[in-house]
């Protein structure tokens, strides 16, 4: 179970999809990465898109993570329906809104999350006795810290029962801050560290989007565990411009 891992602070190792295609999603599958965020964000995708991203990511271990357009109710309901181990919500800023976030990712009484047995979460109703009892502690909840507010209230979020992650948008954050992607500026990291460490002292675990490998090490040694490096758009662009300077030398 992610959720299970995530806590447990093993080192987890994601992929970024905003392509809102499935093959693209399968390919992340059939590379093995332990987990994939599916962007509902930025990406131009619907509740269908995502079903179909879902199913083609069925056959393999990869855990889908749907990232929501903001802290909403009605699309954290809708991507669970569907199938989504967990939920990635975009700048959260307060305890508040973080008690938000649980409750809507979880069934009375524990939250609000309207209940139908007829989803593709639980194989159209085959597997609804099954889940109904145990889905809430199963799903994971990330909420990402953005903002100056979202860094001040850091500690506050992380101590929320049933938040689990606390992951850093570093273009958000950075330019947030007016460090725009300063990503290696002290004052930055400094900032990284005390999110870093205010998930540890509630025994949550902390996440980041990074722009290349290379990066890896110094996140690591913070105690950052889940962990993505760009984006498939990132990947594909970066590949065929490399291919094409080759290509070129032959000229």
């Amino acid at each position: 179970m992610l959720r299970e891992r995530v806590l447990k602070g093993e080192y987890l190792m994601g992929a970024w999809s905003c392509f809102n295609s499935p093959a693209t999603v399968e390919l992340i599958g059939v590379s093995g990465y332990d987990w994939v965020l599916l962007d509902s964000e930025h990406a131009p995708t619907t509740t269908v898109d995502l079903m179909s991203q879902l199913q083609a990511l069925s056959r393999y271990q990869t855990q889908a993570i749907i990232r929501v357009p903001w802290l909403d109710r009605v699309h954290i309901k809708w991507a669970l329906d569907i199938g989504a181990h967990g939920i990635m919500i975009p700048y959260v800023e307060t305890e508040a809104q973080a008690r938000d976030a649980v409750s809507f990712m979880r069934y009375p009484p524990s939250g609000v999350r309207g209940v139908a047995d007829c989803v593709r979460a639980y194989r159209f109703g085959e597997d609804f006795k099954k889940q109904f009892f145990k889905v809430n502690d199963e799903l994971l909840t990330v909420v990402q810290i953005e903002t100056a507010a979202g860094v001040e209230h850091c500690e506050a979020i992380a101590a929320v029962d049933g938040i689990d992650v606390l992951f850093v948008g570093p273009m958000d954050l950075s330019t947030n801050l007016q460090m725009y992607k300063a990503f290696e500026d002290e004052r930055f990291l400094e900032v990284l560290q005390k999110i870093a460490d205010a998930a540890h002292q509630s025994g949550k675990a902390a996440g980041i989007l990074l722009p290349n490998v290379d990066c890896i090490p110094l996140v690591r040694k913070m105690g950052f565990t889940f962990i993505d490096v760009a984006t498939d758009a990132h990947f594909l662009l970066g590949g065929l411009k490399s291919n094409l300077a080759a290509m070129q030398k032959y000229k």
